[in-house]
């Protein structure tokens, strides 16, 4: 199996991914957010049909996707060691709950990879790390879930001269947020099959 092919997106339909979970933990003064909300009902919606719910994509996206490669082949000059691709990696202990990680180094580490179309970004990456704090919860998902003790966040901008086209910022596994996480994921998982129940009793609309 291969990332972004029909197999591959039906395999993460109804998941919680790494990708997600930065609105499953959304937060605002009177509680969850509205993307919390949001993100429960298209699980419920995947889970009924089987498959993912279309999402957006602009150029931005698509720019990203046309440079990992390359953004990848950087990370293994610098650092001298290579990475092994996995397609989707489910958890072995949470319900529905699973990534596709953009490489695993070793036995301990992994990589993501961001090439942001906003030079901006990639400036703060390079100053302070900015893209590891934004990524937060999608780099800690993935660490749960692939057993991995750190996380490489890179930010690539081949725009840039040679020495600033690559930021990486390691990220060390952070016990509590994973907790944290893992109790957000059972309880949303519990409200998800709880919805998809009732809308199943609602097929055809109510007579």
């Amino acid at each position: 199996m291969q990332q972004r092919t029909d197999e591959w997106m039906r395999r993460r339909a109804g998941q919680f991914t790494a990708s997600r979970s930065a609105a499953l933990m959304a937060r605002t003064k009177a509680g969850s957010s509205s993307s919390r909300a949001e993100l429960i009902m298209t699980l419920a919606i995947e889970r009924l049909n089987g498959e993912c719910v279309p999402t957006y994509s602009n150029s931005a996206m698509q720019r990203g996707i046309d440079l990992e490669p390359l953004a990848l082949a950087a990370y293994i000059t610098w650092s001298g060691t290579w990475i092994e691709e996995e397609a989707y990696i489910a958890s072995a202990d949470l319900p529905n709950t699973g990534c596709s990680p953009d490489g695993l180094v070793g036995e301990d580490g992994m990589v993501e990879v961001k090439c942001p179309a906003n030079a901006a970004k990639h400036v703060a990456a390079l100053r302070s790390g900015a893209h590891a704090v934004e990524y937060r919860w999608q780099l800690q998902h993935q660490m749960m879930v692939c057993g991995r003790q750190w996380n490489d966040a890179i930010s690539f901008d081949p725009r840039f001269p040679e020495g600033l086209q690559t930021a990486i910022t390691r990220v060390q596994r952070d016990e509590a947020a994973i907790s944290e996480l893992r109790a957000a994921i059972i309880a949303a998982d519990d409200e998800v099959a709880a919805l998809v129940l009732e809308l199943s009793g609602l097929r055809w609309g109510r007579p």
